[in-house]
Order: structure tokens, then sequence, then C-alpha cells
């Protein structure tokens, strides 16, 4: 379950980092009331469940009161990435000199954590770890060990910080990692971690994550991570019961496992941009597929959709059903139909292609995803 920013950073701020002063508005005049506690010039700050906001919009900038009421008014009742902006955090700009990354995560492999400190913060530590990865440090922790003030010291000499900077931003790893700790997290993140002129530090992002399963151990936080969700179609899905994450790019994509669904992914990629990820899981019904199908075309934009499903046990030709059930009632004669690939192996293969032609999708029969994506590219040419 992730939180939004402003709960995110209230968490910070008590457990010691520094954060600038905020407050939160759902309308105009609420952002214009909270002056009272933050000064201007203040950053305006969509309240959405995605990253990048800055990229998109999201984050705006106020020097006057009128400005505060102007841009909490442009950015309230919009959507950024996809999500319906019901809230804004208003927060006093602070002068930036540098920024830099904080974050504290799991690392799986080696059954640890990890903290990270990057010389690179902002937008650029989406690339640093690849691109510049001399920029980012790390030190790893095994449970039930915590992060001690000296291990927190050397790594910030390690990145090339000293004296009183050094120990402040010691002291915010410190404090970050307790919030990890403490709240089970699987994430917690400062991006930016903002160095002023006089060398002061500043938290003006907060990002922390918290393992759905240990939220019955957390009864100040909130106990439904569905109401977490803001992205209407990934909502919905959890009602279905299949995993989907909405992305930018127009493909809508429906597989029948998480292994293929990464890999289709990744093949899609190559050439055209996913709309999403959805997988379906075990236990394929004509219902679910139905309802799957539904769900990826609700998205606006899509200009194809691909569907890649593996049946070994799974009845995929009952799927097949669902999806040309859907499929008729989204794309009824008369309306433009966006080009509609299907690659389906296994279980009663032959009947499910045989359904799914008849439902006006190309069946792909190779055994390979590029050659459904070739089919898609080529349709998509026409």
């Amino acid at each position: 379950m992730r939180l939004h920013e402003h709960e995110a950073a209230r968490i910070f701020q008590q457990a010691g980092v520094p954060v600038p002063p905020f407050v939160v508005a759902r309308t105009p005049e609420e952002a214009l009331g909270g002056l009272d506690r933050v000064e201007l010039p203040a950053v305006i700050k969509a309240q959405v469940l995605v990253g990048s906001r800055g990229k998109h919009g999201g984050i705006l900038v106020a020097e006057t009161p009128d400005e505060v009421m102007e841009k909490a008014r442009a950015l309230l009742g919009t959507w950024v990435r996809a999500l319906p902006v019901e809230s804004v955090m208003i927060a006093r700009k602070v002068p930036i000199a540098r920024e830099l990354y904080a974050g504290v995560t799991i690392d799986p492999a080696a059954g640890a954590i990890t903290v990270l400190l990057g010389r690179a913060g902002g937008i650029e530590v989406e690339t640093a770890a690849t691109d510049r990865p001399e920029t980012l440090f790390r030190r790893t922790i095994t449970p039930p060990d915590d992060l001690r003030g000296h291990q927190a010291r050397a790594l910030a000499r390690e990145a090339g910080f000293r004296g009183d900077l050094m120990v402040r931003i010691a002291d915010v790893l410190v404090s970050l990692f307790r919030v990890f700790r403490k709240t089970d997290a699987l994430i917690a993140e400062i991006n930016p971690l903002v160095v002023t002129p006089d060398e002061a530090v500043w938290a003006v992002d907060a990002v922390l994550e918290v393992d759905d399963s240990a939220l019955y151990r957390h009864p100040e936080l909130p106990a439904d991570p569905l109401a977490r969700l803001d992205h209407p179609l990934e909502r919905a899905a959890r009602k279905i019961g299949v995993s989907y994450v909405d992305l930018d790019g127009d493909i809508g994509i429906i597989c029948s496992g998480a292994g293929l669904g990464l890999a289709t992914m990744d093949i899609v990629g190559e050439r055209l941009q996913p709309a999403n990820f959805l997988e379906t899981g075990g236990g394929i019904t004509e219902e679910l597929m139905y309802k799957v199908t539904h769900l990826v075309l609700e998205k606006p934009g899509l200009r194809g959709l691909l569907i890649n499903l593996y049946g070994g046990i799974n009845p995929i030709h009952e799927g097949a059903k669902g999806v040309v059930r859907a499929l008729r009632e989204r794309q009824p004669p008369g309306r433009a139909a966006i080009p509609v690939v299907a690659k389906a192996l296994g279980n009663r293969q032959e009947e499910t292609w045989a359904t799914l032609s008849e439902g006006g999708v190309t069946v792909v029969t190779d055994i390979t995803t590029e050659a459904a994506v070739d089919a898609l590219c080529a349709l998509l040419e026409r």
C-alpha cells in the first residue's frame, strides 16, 4: 500500500526527517487559507499515487496568494497521468543548491535491507543507476540490525560529503531507516533530498509503501489497500482479482501469467508502447476473460490489443468465448474497431482459435510472441 506524499511526509517528519512546512487542501480556498502555516513562495503538488508528477504538470510554483489559488484551481479536478487530482499539498519552496537521493528498500536476493544515497536526485535518479552508477552508494543491513549512525556517516562520507553536511545527511538516513522498519515498509524514499545554499537538508518529496501483509500491525494507517488505488482501472482490476498496472502507451495487453506477461511487455516494448500490464493468473474462465477484456478496453486512446494465452490445464477455449463476447459489446458493427491480435497455445487450442477468429480476432498460431507483435504492427500500419 503506497501512501500519498503528504501522509508519508507527516510520518517522516515525526521520525525526525526535516520536511518543509506544508498543508493539504481540497479546494482553492483551503489552499489560500493554509498560507498562515506555509511561507511563500510555495510549491503546489497534485496528490496522486504516481511518480514523475513534475514531468506531467502535477507540480506548480506559486509566488503570491493569488497564484496559490490559481495553481490549486488548475490542478484540482484534473488528471495527472490518468489519475484524478482530489487534493493538493502546499509546501514551502526551499532554495536548492543541489539535489540528492535517499532511499531504503528490500533486496530480496540478499535477504537484507539496502540503504541508498545518490549524489544525483530529482528526476535524474531514474537513470542514474544505469547511466551513472558511480553516483549511487549503498549499504546492506541484515535484520534484525538497524542502520547505526556511524554506518550512515560512512555512507555519506563515501558519497563525498564532509563536516556538518555529512552529519545532517547521515541523520536523515538513520531516520528514514527507522521509518522503514517501524512501518514494515517495502520502500521509503526521499527524491529529492535537497541541500540548500547554507547546507541545510530538506526532504521535499516523500514516498512510503507499506507491505499489505503487515497492515494489521498498523491500525494508524488506512486498512484497505484497494482504497489507496487512485487509478480507477487498477481499482477495478483488484475487484476482479487480476493484476493490472496502468502505463503510458496505447497497446492493451492481456496475458495468462506473470512471467508470460512480463516477457510480452518486453517484446511489445521493442516496437510499440504498452498501455498496461495485466495478467489473469490461474483459473481462466469465460466470465474472467469477459471482464478483463472490458477492463483493458476502458482505457482511452488504445490503438490495439494483444492477447497472449497459454493453457496447460486452463480452458482457454472458454476464455476465448469471454473475449469475443466483450469485443462484440465494446465494438459493435458500425463502430470503428481497434485491431485485436491473439496468440493462444495449449489445451484445446484449435477450438480456441476458431472461436477467436469467428469473433473478428486476428489469430496467430505461431509459437513466438514476436509473430503476434508482427501481426499487430501490420494491422496498425494499414
